[in-house]
């Protein structure tokens, strides 16, 4: 597992750290996902959020109905043509939004002409630009309370959890959405209750102990007194599996409409336990047409998840590690070390690892502690592609400023991220003989280190290549020019390439353009220097790239790839 992942030169002046921080075309390579609600579903809040920095737009279907959440989609979209942001869309039954140029353009060309037409994605391309994630529900338990009246829990005091939902909710009774648990506990065993995306920071959380199984109903000690207000409140029963499919009917029944309505790019597959969960899940994707191409991030939420983490990792196509639930199943000491081992097994398998729960105190307060800011700063450091917001934006009192600050405190330890290390460390475990593939990517990234490139520019039709190229974690943005194809069935033309545009825009330090539908990558000189001359635009108008700058350029001519270095002129 690494170490010395922070760079600090020497003699390091203390008083330079209070010096500001330069404005940067990117708020942060690290992307920032947040979760839309109650206090963020306007278009003008959507719209700060996007301008603070909010790369993905997370979509909780836990709380609200398909109605609210089309709205906040309409809003989102309105959003996006406003700021000129390209957004993607997560949606959670449990959504994904990626913020990235400040004003990225699709470029088309026409069909009897090589002129090249650039539009903005407020244009008539706007299916191209929202990128959903669905987030399901999976095994979770849930409190059954009708009434939704608060509930006083007593310390010391006993409570019955019943899986007979037909019974009121009380402070000795609490009616639960799963008949197996006097099954799957024993006597002595701890099981958490709170709100859904608690904070810690409330009175209504609340831990018991079992102390006595009655047929299905299940005894237990109250360890705090907490009050049980809200929506929504979950269980976790420490390190115990519970029987329940990982993919839900009820998860199916929302993929198979909302999320085929609107053609999600990612499957956020929550209390993912086993790679066989990955698999299903692939499996009945590809019944549904074109989520076949739907890629699958894994949440993982316990120890189960844990021990088959590197099956899993296999399987999935991206990794989010779920510390809220997490920090309830693994002591306290233990969630540390496996978020580190688990985002360095992501890095080396060039795969997105996105962390929960860094700031959970700005729910409702303007700064977080100084653990939380920390806590940010190591997640960036220890090479985590996203950082994931829940309750902060979702019922959080200050949305907007909790993004803010988190891509400021992403871009700061970004600096001080020890690229040299983190590259030699990954070379090494690639090991020889490397893939064509990995051998060009890991040599554009070390090219534009050694001449001090202010921007990596990367043509590819799959995107793999770029993926490969951030993969390295280069110092500088990576551009991916991603290379479109026309298709046709004798009905309709459809063009692809805007999936795999949205299918990067969740890897740290990818920015990508989607590029003519005519150019390809194997084409002659002219014409890839036609599109790269767009791209050097665009980069040159966004203020990353200036003149005598460098670039790296990375390509396909004919058979052979080709990285090149430009040097800009006046």
């Amino acid at each position: 597992m690494p170490s010395n992942q922070i760079l600090l030169e020497e003699p390091l002046r203390m008083a330079l750290i209070l010096e500001p921080s330069k404005p940067s075309f990117f708020p942060a390579m690290t992307k920032i996902v947040g979760t839309l609600g109650p206090t963020s579903s306007s278009v003008e809040t959507i719209s700060a959020c996007l301008n603070a920095g909010m790369s993905v737009a997370r979509f909780d279907f836990s709380l609200g109905d398909a109605a609210y959440h089309q709205e906040t989609l309409e809003n989102l979209k309105m959003a996006v043509k406003s700021t000129k942001k390209l957004c993607s869309v997560s949606l959670i039954v449990h959504t994904k939004c990626l913020s990235l140029l400040q004003h990225v353009l699709y470029i088309f060309s026409c069909s009897s002409h090589k002129e090249i037409i650039i539009f903005s994605f407020h244009t008539s391309f706007d299916k191209f630009i929202l990128q959903v994630m669905l987030d399901t529900i999976g095994p979770e338990l849930q409190v059954v309370n009708k009434t939704e009246h608060p509930i006083s829990l007593e310390a010391d005091t006993s409570v019955v959890l019943t899986p007979d939902q037909n019974k009121e909710a009380t402070s000795n009774l609490l009616p639960i959405n799963f008949s197996g648990l006097s099954k799957a506990v024993k006597k002595g065993d701890t099981i958490f209750i709170g709100q859904y995306l608690f904070t810690g920071s409330e009175n209504t959380s609340v831990w018991l102990e079992v102390t006595e199984l009655d047929g299905e109903d299940v005894v237990c000690l109250v360890k705090n007194s907490a009050t049980l207000a809200g929506q929504l409140y979950t269980l976790h029963v420490s390190q115990i599996r519970i029987d329940l499919p990982t993919l839900a009917d009820k998860d199916k029944e929302v993929i198979s409409t909302w999320g085929a309505r609107n053609n999600i790019d990612f499957l956020s597959l929550s209390y993912t336990r086993h790679a066989e969960d990955v698999r299903l899940a692939r499996d009945y994707l590809s019944k549904l047409g074109d989520l076949s191409q739907t890629q699958i991030f894994a949440k993982i939420e316990n120890i189960e998840g844990l021990i088959h983490f590197d099956e899993i990792l296999q399987e999935a196509d991206g990794i989010i590690l779920s510390r809220g639930n997490l920090g309830v199943d693994l002591p306290p000491e233990k969630v540390f070390l496996f978020q580190k081992a688990a985002v360095y097994k992501c890095n080396m398998a060039g795969k997105p690892a996105v962390v929960t729960r860094v700031v959970d105190s700005m729910t409702d307060n303007l700064r977080p502690t100084r653990a939380e800011a920390t806590d940010v700063a190591n997640a960036v450091l220890d090479g985590c592609d996203a950082i994931l917001l829940g309750a902060e934006t979702l019922r959080g009192l200050y949305p907007v400023e909790t993004i803010s600050i988190v891509g400021k405190i992403s871009a700061e330890a970004e600096k001080v991220f020890n690229q040299d290390m983190y590259f030699k460390k990954t070379v090494k475990f690639v090991g020889e003989p490397m893939t064509h593939l990995e051998s060009i990517a890991s040599t554009a990234v070390r090219a534009a280190i050694k001449v001090k490139a202010s921007v990596i520019i990367c043509f590819t039709s799959s995107g793999r290549a770029a993926r490969l190229i951030a993969k390295y974690r280069p110092t500088m943005p990576v551009i991916s020019v991603v290379i479109p194809r026309i298709k046709t069935d004798q009905l309709r033309w459809t063009l692809s390439g805007a999936f795999e545009l949205r299918q990067s825009l969740i890897v740290r330090g990818l920015f990508p353009l989607l590029a003519d539908p005519q150019h390809q990558a194997d084409l002659t000189n002219a014409s890839n220097d036609s599109v790269l001359k767009v791209a050097l635009d665009h980069g040159k108008a966004g203020g990353i790239i200036k003149p005598h700058d460098r670039i790296v350029v990375c390509q396909k001519v004919g058979d052979a790839s080709v990285v090149k270095i430009i040097e800009l002129e006046d």
